[in-house]
């Protein structure tokens, strides 16, 4: 409860449980970033650095996949 001594922002947030469905598709609606770096070293000597980005985002008609076959084979009667 907020008053005279308590700023709103010190206020406690409600209780709210997410899916994580609900979460993933949140996520994947506006698309993700990953990144990262793994360095490998022997006695403060760096021998392999690699560097990993990866973009994750979700396919819809409003957003069509960038490869012209981005689905499964077509089945040929």
């Amino acid at each position: 409860m907020t008053g005279p001594g308590r700023p709103a922002a010190a206020a406690p947030l409600p209780d709210r449980q997410v899916a994580l469905i609900d979460l993933l598709d949140r996520l994947l609606a506006g698309g993700v970033v990953l990144t990262g770096d793994v360095v490998l070293s022997i006695a403060d000597i760096d021998l392999v650095r690699v560097s990993l980005r990866a973009l994750i985002v979700s396919v819809s008609p409003e957003n069509p996949s960038p490869f012209e076959h981005s689905g499964p084979p077509a089945r040929r009667s």
